[in-house]
């Protein structure tokens, strides 16, 4: 009982972890609740805009987009500033990540559809003999046609299911466009409606194409998604030691030690910057050996970077300088571990939910997406996938890494501000 009563009144002395002790998991339901109430539904209940290029521009192009117009939480994307896009533009536009999915539909592909569709509606009543013998002559003398391809790009972070969910629903919304256009032409010839056989043969196929810069042409698997997810969470995980060992330092009085011997601040934490810059990329490495030697050994594909491993150490190494920023800001504010290990923490789970570590940010609420446009985790895995995924180079991720890098210096900046002002009071 007495060391109860003495670990109550440790907690009771302790306000502000007690606080965080309670307040930051509820802050985790809530993010994650709200992460995960999307994923339970259909891929088609979430909002998501779609490319859509026409270059038919005939009867089939314009019932493709009013049909994809009238789908729930769909935004349909034909246009920017005002002018039609191209399928150049529409490939670029996926291959950057700006959108998940475009749709290109190929010029003919109505009067292909439309002389298929007479042809057979022609047949079908000349044989019932409610047609004359000569109607369709030089109609029955064409007896193939071209196949028309309709084109779906999709970014190669979008996943296996996701892509399989969107072909199916895109090919159900065509089939209903095929059968809308034969029950036409049968309404036109007969004035009445009809249920006879549809086309024969496929007139409208797909061509699944993973948008990627250059000519790779790499088909995106569960492994090249999960390991830079979890490489980086192991990275910005050092936030926890490292915070951890600055209130030791102050509670133990090995900081005020430091800090009246004649080495400048930006000395003491040159030293912490470098030590754990080498553990984070020692977390680095052995996330890919793991990746590229155990995963083959309990059925999982093996990991191989490739030549794509410098541009790899290049994220990993600014990933965790902004994590080595957030872990010193943590351990400067914080005045016990108990403050700083469980903030430390749950925050880096928050963070890691709000990157897209767990959940891709594209199936996420609208509110979510736009909060997780701030997570230093977002800008790291969108670089990691842009270099993995997308083919991209150095000058491909400059934006995500220098945002990292003013992560850094904003999350420095402000801990030895916030020490100065502790030490003047």
């Amino acid at each position: 009982m007495v060391s109860a009563y003495k670990e109550i009144m440790l907690l009771l002395r302790d306000w502000g972890g007690l606080a965080i002790l309670f307040f930051m998991p509820s802050v985790l339901i809530i993010t994650i609740t709200l992460i995960q109430e999307s994923t339970f539904k259909a891929v088609g209940e979430s909002a998501l805009p779609i490319v859509l290029v026409d270059e038919d521009q005939g009867e089939i192009g314009s019932l493709i987009a009013q049909n994809m117009a009238k789908a729930p939480n769909v935004q349909l994307i034909d246009e920017i500033d005002g002018k039609p896009l191209s399928d150049a533009q529409a490939r670029a536009l996926v291959s950057d990540g700006k959108y998940q999915i475009a749709l290109v539909i190929p010029k003919g592909i109505s009067e292909e559809l439309n002389e298929k569709v007479n042809h057979n509606v022609d047949k079908i009543l000349g044989e019932f003999s409610l047609t004359e013998a000569d109607t369709s002559t030089k109609k029955q003398e064409k007896t193939t046609w071209e196949v028309k391809e309709i084109t779906i790009y999709f970014d190669p972070a979008a996943g296996q299911t996701f892509r399989n969910s969107m072909k199916n629903s895109i090919e159900q919304m065509l089939s209903k466009v095929e059968v809308e256009k034969i029950y036409a032409v049968f309404q036109g010839q007969m004035g009445m409606d009809n249920d006879p056989a549809l086309l024969n043969d496929e007139i409208i196929t797909f061509r699944e194409v993973i948008a990627q810069k250059g000519k790779d042409g790499i088909i995106p698997n569960a492994v090249q998604h999960n390991v830079p997810a979890w490489i980086l969470f192991g990275i910005f995980f050092i936030v926890v030691p490292l915070g951890i060992n600055l209130v030791k330092e102050k509670n133990l009085g090995t900081y005020i030690r430091l800090r009246t011997s004649p080495v400048s601040y930006a000395i003491i934490l040159g030293g912490k910057i470098i030590t754990y810059t080498v553990i984070c990329l020692i977390q680095f490495v052995l996330m890919l050996l793991i990746a590229k030697y155990i995963f083959p050994l309990i059925g999982l594909i093996e990991f191989d970077p490739g030549p794509k491993l410098p541009v790899m150490v290049l994220i990993a190494f600014v990933s965790g300088l902004a994590a080595i920023g957030l872990g010193i800001l943590i351990g400067t504010v914080a005045e016990t571990q108990e403050q700083s290990a469980p903030f430390g923490a749950i925050f880096v789970i928050i963070l890691a939910a709000l990157g897209g570590v767990w959940v891709p940010t594209f199936i996420m609420p609208e509110i979510m997406q736009k909060v997780s446009a701030f997570s230093p985790m977002n800008w790291g895995i969108s670089a990691f996938y842009d270099v993995i995924l997308r083919n991209g180079t150095a000058a491909d991720i400059a934006q995500p890494l220098c945002y990292l890098l003013l992560f850094f210096a904003v999350t420095m900046t402000a801990a030895i501000f916030y020490d100065k002002r502790h030490q003047a009071n």
